[in-house]
């Protein structure tokens, strides 16, 4: 059975960081993307980042956070994770893993002052 937990987020100032993990377990992560997605309160979800099963493959990165979000991935742990820098009020959000066609729960993401 897929599971897929995230982990990291919280209440951090504009301009803080965060690293967000998903732990990954019940499948052979390896063979995988990995993507997170993130969606704030009245909005759709959206892409925010991707990576391939190894990593070797130039990643994908929604405009909006090119330059400040670095999404990374080891398999010998079955993690992915996704650091993220200069953070801005409008990254408020609650931030999902998505992996071998299902969905994390997701963590919480809180930029303000």
């Amino acid at each position: 059975q897929v599971q897929l937990v995230e982990s990291g987020g919280g209440l951090v100032q504009p301009g803080g960081s965060l690293r967000l993990s998903c732990a990954a377990s019940g499948f052979t992560f390896s063979n995988y993307g990995v993507s997170w997605y993130r969606q704030a309160p009245g909005k759709e979800r959206e892409l925010v980042a991707s990576i391939s099963s190894s990593g070797s493959i130039t990643n994908y990165y929604a405009d909006s956070v090119k330059g400040r979000f670095t999404i990374s991935r080891d398999n010998a742990k079955n993690t992915a994770n996704l650091q993220m820098n200069s953070l801005k009020p409008e990254d408020t959000a609650r931030y999902y893993c998505r992996c071998a066609g299902d969905w994390g729960k997701g963590t919480l993401v809180t930029v303000s002052s």
